[in-house]
């Protein structure tokens, strides 16, 4: 007897009525944490269409049920999109703070080796100065010291401009990733690393406001500079009228300082006007 009861209630329970079976479905949605907090308009409609079709009369009931049917199906399928695009957003997110935190390791080891060969550049320096003053007593020994510290010197120069156009090199990359936004070509000199901004690209025609892209490239290259150890920032802009120049290298020093580049590591020269074609120069320079 217990046995055909327990199989007359699985039976029934086979059998839930629809209005119960969607009103379940929606349950199950509510109580998966994962997908609880999506698709709530949704499941506000889905839930007004079973507690219509519980409602309903026998000459409506098979309109209501499939109403009731595809509401809860659309509650259930955007609970389960908007979900897997959140988990996809997180992982999107994870992944790009991995590539900093990559570059910025990277960047640090390019930093630790710039400064190991400076301070190894001082030592052999300070070595080949006291070798000159060992070797003032004789001309024929102080062209052979000359001779082989100079090749010293070169060598380790080559190695300490290599490690800091690697420094460079790794900073940039951080700076863009950081940003999101892409740096200028840039070129050396004695001075340093100079990227030039033209005018075109950078300002509101004839005027000193930074247009859209002009503000991007400038918040990359504060991110560069706070990226790269000891620099600082000489920024020189050239013009027909020297007052639009001026105004231009303010605006670029303005929002640097705004992006986060302290304002002792900035200084503004004064616009200059010339023939060749307007822009701005940014000169990044490192101790």
């Amino acid at each position: 007897m217990e046995g055909g009861r327990e199989a007359q209630a699985s039976a029934l329970d086979s059998e839930l009525p629809p209005a119960a079976d969607y009103a379940m479905r929606l349950q199950a949605i509510t109580a998966d944490p994962r997908l609880a907090p999506f698709a709530a308009f949704e499941r506000l409609r889905a839930q007004q269409a079973v507690d219509a079709l519980a409602k309903a009369r026998r000459s409506k009931r098979e309109a209501a049920e499939y109403l009731a049917q595809r509401r809860v199906e659309i509650a259930e399928l955007t609970a389960r999109t908007e979900a897997t695009r959140r988990d996809a957003d997180q992982l999107d997110r994870e992944r790009s703070e991995l590539l900093i935190e990559a570059s910025r390791r990277d960047a640090e080891t390019a930093r630790a080796e710039a400064e190991r060969l400076r301070v190894q550049a001082q030592i052999q320096a300070e070595e080949a100065e006291r070798l000159r003053q060992q070797a003032a007593q004789s001309d024929l020994a102080m062209q052979d010291v000359e001779a082989a510290l100079s090749g010293v010197a070169d060598v380790q120069a080559a190695k300490l401009k290599a490690a800091r156009e690697r420094e460079a090199k790794l900073a940039r990359e951080e700076a863009e990733l950081v940003a999101g936004g892409k740096l200028p070509a840039s070129r050396w000199d004695e001075r340093g690393e100079i990227f030039t901004l033209n005018a075109t690209d950078t300002f509101t025609s004839g005027k000193a406001a930074l247009n859209e892209r002009g503000a991007a490239t400038v918040r990359t290259l504060a991110a560069y500079l706070q990226a790269t150890s000891g620099s600082a920032a000489r920024i020189e802009g050239v013009d027909t009228k020297t007052s639009l120049a001026q105004q231009r290298v303010e605006a670029v020093r303005d929002a640097l300082v705004k992006a986060g580049v302290s304002r002792q590591q900035v200084r503004a020269a004064v616009g200059a006007t010339g023939k060749s074609k307007a822009r701005v120069e940014v000169v990044v320079s490192t101790k």
